[in-house]
Order: C-alpha cells, then sequence, then structure tokens
C-alpha cells in the first residue's frame, strides 16, 4: 500500500515483494504440498509460523482451504500472528499452537497430514523420534539447509522422497529449484505490464499456472 501510494496516477511500474525470498519461499512450499494432497481437506502444521516464511505459508494453506496449526515456542506469538491472518482473511482457519516441548510437538501433530518448518538456519523444530509417533502425517517440508536441518531426518536435497514410515520429504534445495522457477516467472511478468502488486498470493498463483492442476493421486 505504501508503494502503491507513492505513485501519480499512470506513472507507476509494477511491483515485486518477496523480502528475503520470503513470499517465494513460502509460495514454492505450499506447491509442493499441494502435489500429493487435498489442501481443501488437510490439516497442516507450521512450525515457527510466526516467522516471515511461516505466516505466508499460513496464509496460503488457509487461503487454498487447509486448516492450519500455527505453531510457536510462545503461545502469545501463535495467538497474535493467527489473530492477525485470520483478520487479514476474515477467516478462522488458523489456530495458534504451543511447540514449546516434544509432548507438546506431539499433540499439535496428531491431526496432521502435512508439517512445514519454517524455522530459522540451524535450528531443529522437529526430532524424528516426535515424527515417527505422528502417524497420519503425509508430507514434511523443512525449509532450513543450514545443518542442524528444521526436521530430523529429511534430507536437504530431498524432492518427494520417502522418509521414515513413507512419509514424502521436501528439503530446502528440493523445494529451492521451485522457488526459483516462480522468482524468474514472477520478475519477467514485471516487464509485461506497469500496474501488477506481486504479494505472497499473486506470487502463489503464478506457480500454479505454470505447474498446473493438483496431483490426484493419494499421498
Amino acid at each position: 500500500e505504501a508503494v502503491v501510494s507513492a505513485f501519480l496516477g499512470p506513472l507507476r511500474v509494477s511491483v515485486m515483494l518477496d523480502a528475503n525470498g520470503a513470499n517465494t519461499t513460502a509460495a514454492a512450499a505450499v506447491l509442493a504440498a499441494r502435489r500429493h494432497l487435498d489442501l481443501t481437506r488437510t490439516h497442516a502444521v507450521v512450525l515457527a509460523g510466526t516467522g516471515p516464511v511461516g505466516q505466508r505459508a499460513a496464509r496460503l494453506l488457509a487461503r487454498e482451504g487447509a486448516t492450519v496449526a500455527l505453531a510457536s515456542r510462545s503461545q502469545q506469538r501463535a495467538e497474535a500472528a493467527a489473530r492477525a491472518i485470520n483478520h487479514a482473511l476474515e477467516a478462522t482457519a488458523v489456530k495458534p499452537a504451543a511447540t514449546a516441548d516434544d509432548g507438546q510437538m506431539a499433540e499439535c501433530l496428531e491431526r496432521a497430514e502435512l508439517v512445514i518448518a519454517a524455522g530459522a538456519a540451524g535450528v531443529q523444530l522437529l526430532p524424528a523420534a516426535v515424527l515417527e509417533g505422528a502417524s497420519r502425517v503425509k508430507v514434511a517440508i523443512d525449509l532450513n539447509a543450514v545443518p542442524p536441518l528444521g526436521i530430523e531426518g529429511v534430507e536437504v536435497m530431498d524432492r518427494a522422497e520417502r522418509r521414515g514410515k513413507g512419509i514424502l520429504s521436501y528439503g530446502a534445495i528440493g523445494v529451492g529449484g521451485t522457488k526459483m522457477e516462480i522468482h524468474l516467472a514472477a520478475v519477467a511478468s514485471l516487464f509485461d505490464r506497469n500496474d501488477l502488486v506481486l504479494d505472497a498470493e499473486e506470487i502463489y498463483e503464478l506457480g500454479k499456472g505454470s505447474e498446473g492442476p493438483p496431483h490426484s493421486a493419494p499421498a
């Protein structure tokens, strides 16, 4: 809104918002999940959901019809972030969740088919033992490329690799190829028109357009 308000009528350019790659990363993660899951029937958990990538991933998942647990070690931060997203979407699909210890993490994952780890580099969020006990999880996506990785047992190069009890896993580089494709397509689109404003939703739609319909096979 600040950028658009600075333009002088038709004297303007197209704008893409992707601070530290947060929008393209979140879009690529949700697109990876969409290849294997019907998001309208998916219960998703976004770990480190109060961060820039986590909030955007939660927002995109909720827009696709998923029920989202936005998780943080702090219940207060989780509640504030979930409240802001729900207000923006005029919905109640995003629920806060505290994951300060393994017990809370296990409880958070009880209903989840999808888990996305969007934490800071070098911070392990989800131990393998806890993930092993999450019997409903079908897809696990870790966006951290710096050891120790965010989800123990998921490798940075994973791209729909089967791990543990058959969980389809994506690592940061496995998602990164899609992220770069979306980024290039978004930048290219800025030169076609002068009135585009590309935020997370618009960037995600560009990615959906290049991938086509979601995968229909079960995970």
